[in-house]
């Protein structure tokens, strides 16, 4: 089967563009492995009516309200390669061996986090340890919070000051901070520690306090990390879509990258910053922009 439009991720973005193009009646498909990258947070917040949803009930609201344009469909299916037929054609090919065929590619598969080297971390991301004070700065509001990373240490920093005045910036041995950037948080009374991190301790998914390698203890009971980021999969290079400024998928306004029929959305190129509410909210423009290009393409054809 042809589809007019194949959607690579079942996120906030691929199922805001799902939901445009149902309402448009294009035979859509939506391919999610259902590993997205909130997975592990426990509530979403700032988007609009929603705030403090569960992601995964936003994920089910919206296929929920998806399944009523009959055109949609969704594959629980992970995309491996995309290949270029012709100029009007991609060829797709899941995990499991399947074969799908689209005019129209939509990249809407987010990012993947990377979480600083520290033992320990992992007990605590997403429930007491995130990575956007945007998105979960208020619950950590007026409590002793850490921030820990290597890069962007001091933008971080600055940013979660707005929530708590009770802040410690750990470097983790790295010192990526300037002077000028210590004399700024020293300031504020922003304390830096150099040390490195032996592990962090707490029980329950809630941080108690951090050690550092000679033992010392300090306590705080939540924060913020910079984790790394990289791309879920190879499919903008293979296909070979620019990058922008921030390493995201370069695209217009409506979500049209440099390669034809090919469109991104999300995380995936709008990288900063990162927001549920931006992400549909660039999923919609793109399904605008795919529908707006075939109903201009079929009135072109005489």
């Amino acid at each position: 089967m042809l589809y007019e439009c194949a959607i690579i991720g079942g996120g906030p973005a691929g199922l805001s563009a799902a939901l445009v193009l149902g309402r448009a009646r294009r035979k859509t498909v939506v391919f999610d492995d259902d590993h997205a990258r909130n997975r592990v947070t426990r509530e979403a917040h700032g988007f609009l009516t929603r705030d403090g949803t569960k992601p995964s009930e936003l994920r089910r609201l919206a296929r929920k309200e998806i399944a009523e344009y009959p055109s949609v469909e969704f594959q629980n299916e992970k995309i491996v390669s995309i290949e270029r037929l012709d100029r009007a054609h991609y060829e797709l090919k899941t995990a499991s061996g399947k074969v799908f065929r689209s005019v129209k590619i939509l990249l809407a598969n987010g990012l993947r986090d990377e979480q600083p080297n520290i033992p320990g971390i992992e007990h605590f991301y997403g429930t007491s340890l995130f990575s956007c004070p945007y998105c979960d700065g208020w619950e950590l509001r007026d409590r002793p919070l850490a921030v820990i990373a290597d890069k962007n240490v001091f933008k971080l920093a600055a940013e979660v000051y707005t929530w708590s005045r009770d802040v410690i910036v750990f470097t983790n041995g790295e010192g990526q901070l300037t002077a000028e950037e210590r004399k700024k948080l020293n300031a504020k009374e922003i304390r830096i520690v150099d040390d490195i991190i032996a592990r962090l301790e707490g029980e329950n998914g809630q941080l108690q306090s951090i050690r550092l390698e000679d033992g010392t203890l300090i306590d705080r009971t939540g924060g913020f990390v910079s984790p790394l980021w990289s791309h879920p999969n190879h499919f903008a290079d293979a296909l070979g879509c620019e990058r922008n400024q921030y390493g995201g998928i370069l695209t217009d306004e409506y979500g049209r990258t440099t390669v034809w029929n090919v469109y991104a959305a999300g995380d995936v190129s709008h990288i900063v910053p990162s927001q549920l509410i931006i992400a549909a909210g660039t999923g919609s423009a793109a399904a605008i922009g795919m529908n707006g290009d075939l109903t201009n393409e079929f009135f072109d054809t005489i």
